[in-house]
């Protein structure tokens, strides 16, 4: 059998290594080993010319000597049995049992114990992880059909891969000192911003620029190596869901920041609680599952559980929020003082929680009422604000160009169908609409396992029935619009950038109801007037018949069939009858339709 040359570099030293495609995995190893000079329990880690790691198998892939795989020595006398030859449960338990005799002893918690605390997590993520299994020297056997695209969505992992994360991580460290063009820090500001154009490093850049022109890494003093690192934490706790992602992390925190520029709120409101709306805009749907709010309560999950299912999921992620600010490389709270510390925490903790759609109506009713004596001055009046801004921001896909918000119904709707799609599994009772019926934005999910275990579709939730235009129609209407009116009330400046767009959007796709209501109309009449059609040709041939019994000859007259109707059809339905069918531009049509079917009779 033929040998493979595979070429690699260690510690920037050319290597080539050569084993037949039937070697045994551990052979192949061996050889890798060898050449790095690394000891029987040294863990070996292989990276192709992208970056990614590759598993060191008889499967690796031939290459060239221009494009040398990368093998590093990781680690060094670490067995796996060393890795895992302890418990992490009864190493955090005693952990915890330190940080409480510290508190007890200075009052405080040092910055070293949270430091420990984040390695010890994440050590068992690494653990948990198979990634990094691999890098342990585990064979792996990628197969066609074996990714986990392929797997069924409940399956697949939501967590980004290690790989993932370097990648990103890598990127945004050579481009986070980039000078963005003015160009872009304008366009940066308005809701026609397409993020679908930005990877996800840059993205992490634009956050980065927002906060560098609203000015408060100078105003409330955050450190820019603090706010990158909080950024890219922020990004590593999205998960891969088809809606509740960091691309939409990304969308809702543009859009509060142009709403900040285009109502001049620092003016209005202050740096302070501009910064605490805009925080709380990319905190608001950390580590989000992927399942509503109604789900976790049906399913009794951990979360609902924790909240006793008072919005759990709204809880946890600004819980989460406020775990990354613990770390003190990511705390861009540190520096405000206790006081303004109090005051920034409360308000991420009262904005995140008011995306909670279930609050909506009580929310805006709220807003509505001091719309008329609104007062800057008052503390109550400025929170219904900033809670009705990030509910803006939070739903605020249609005030976007048609190109950009049209994908992330998709995305919205796919989300959805997954969610109906696990609770029929599981056994769970159809999630509901929070609010308005009309509406389909959160719960409009759901058929696929109903139509697989032979129950009755639930109302908005089929994937075949459910159109873009029906399911926007009733939630810009009923939710989107009112809400956005409310806040153009008090900001007018808002109006032509993010009102006048969802009216159009509106009116986009009322029309497309109604051009589809029409065609289902034009459909149901021609399959009406087909069955009319049918039915006469029918009793025409069982007249003729009977005829030919009765000795008459074929060309007598024939009654029409409206002659001979016991008085059950209407006056129209006689001359439709008569007329053949009501469409057709031929006066003859029906007399042709017969004709033809008297001849094949024949």
């Amino acid at each position: 059998m033929a040998t493979k040359v595979i070429y690699f570099t260690i510690a920037g030293r050319p290597e080539q290594a050569e084993f037949r495609s039937d070697f045994p995995a551990d052979d192949v190893k061996d050889v890798f080993r060898a050449a790095a000079e690394a000891r029987q329990h040294d863990i070996l880690k292989l990276y192709n010319t992208r970056g990614n790691i590759v598993n060191i198998c008889p499967k690796l892939e031939e290459n060239t000597p221009d494009k040398p795989y990368k093998l590093e020595v990781v680690a060094a006398q670490c067995s796996l049995a060393e890795q895992l030859g302890f418990d992490v449960n009864e190493m955090e338990s005693r952990l915890e049992m330190l940080e409480k005799k510290v508190m007890v002893d200075s009052g405080e918690t040092p910055s070293v114990v949270y430091e420990l605390r984040n390695k010890v997590e994440d050590f068992r993520q690494k653990l948990e992880s198979v990634e990094h299994l691999s890098w342990l020297g585990l064979f792996k056997d990628f197969a066609v059909g074996s990714q986990s695209s392929n797997l069924p969505f409940y399956k697949r992992k939501l967590k980004k891969t290690d790989v993932e994360q370097r990648r990103v991580l890598e990127k945004f460290n050579k481009i986070k000192s980039v000078q963005l063009t003015d160009d872009v820090r304008e366009f940066l500001r308005l809701p026609t911003f397409d993020n679908w154009q930005w990877e996800d490093a840059e993205m992490l850049l634009l956050l980065q620029q927002m906060f560098i022109d609203l000015e408060f890494t100078t105003r409330l003093n955050i450190e820019l190596s603090v706010l990158q690192n909080f950024l890219f934490e922020v990004f590593r706790h999205y998960n891969n869901v088809p809606f509740h992602n960091f691309k939409h992390c990304f969308c809702v925190a543009q859009m509060m920041y142009g709403i900040i520029w285009l109502a001049d709120m620092q003016e209005l409101l202050g740096d302070l609680e501009c910064f605490i709306m805009l925080v709380s805009a990319i905190c608001h749907d950390l580590d989000h599952p992927g399942y509503n709010n109604s789900y976790q309560v049906n399913a009794k999950t951990e979360l609902a559980l924790r909240y006793n299912d008072i919005s759990p999921l709204e809880n946890h992620h600004c819980s989460v929020a406020f775990q990354l600010m613990e770390k003190p490389h990511c705390n861009i709270l540190k520096n405000l003082g206790p006081e303004k510390y109090k005051k920034a925490r409360e308000g991420m903790i009262f904005c995140i929680l008011a995306t909670d759609m279930a609050k909506h109506n009580e929310i805006l009713n709220q807003f509505k009422s001091l719309l008329p004596n609104f007062d800057y001055s008052n503390s109550d009046h400025v929170n219904q604000l900033m809670k009705v801004s990030i509910k803006v921001a939070d739903i605020s896909n249609e005030a976007r160009p048609m190109d950009v918000s049209e994908p992330w119904i998709d995305c919205l709707l796919q989300e959805f169908f997954n969610q109906r799609s696990l609770e029929q599994l599981e056994g769970l009772p159809s999630s509901t609409p929070p609010y308005t019926p009309s509406s389909t934005h959160l719960d409009v999910t759901k058929s696929d396992m109903e139509k697989l275990e032979g129950l009755p579709i639930s109302p908005f939730m089929d994937r075949e029935k459910v159109s873009k235009s029906s399911s926007q129609t009733g939630f810009i209407q009923f939710v989107l619009l009112p809400l956005f009116e409310s806040l153009g009330q008090l900001l007018p400046k808002l109006e032509p950038h993010i009102i006048m767009p969802v009216r159009k959007a509106l009116e986009y796709y009322s029309d497309m109801t109604k051009a589809m209501e029409e065609e289902k109309r034009r459909k149901e009449e021609q399959k009406q007037n087909s069955k009319e059609e049918l039915k006469n040709i029918t009793k025409e041939n069982g007249t003729l018949s009977l005829q030919k019994q009765n000795g008459q000859p074929p060309n007598t007259r024939v009654p029409s069939p409206g002659a001979i109707s016991t008085g059950s059809n209407s006056a129209k339905e006689r001359k439709i009858l008569k007329s053949g069918n009501p469409h057709s531009n031929n006066p003859h049509s029906n007399q042709s339709i017969v004709g033809k079917t008297n001849i094949k009779a024949k």
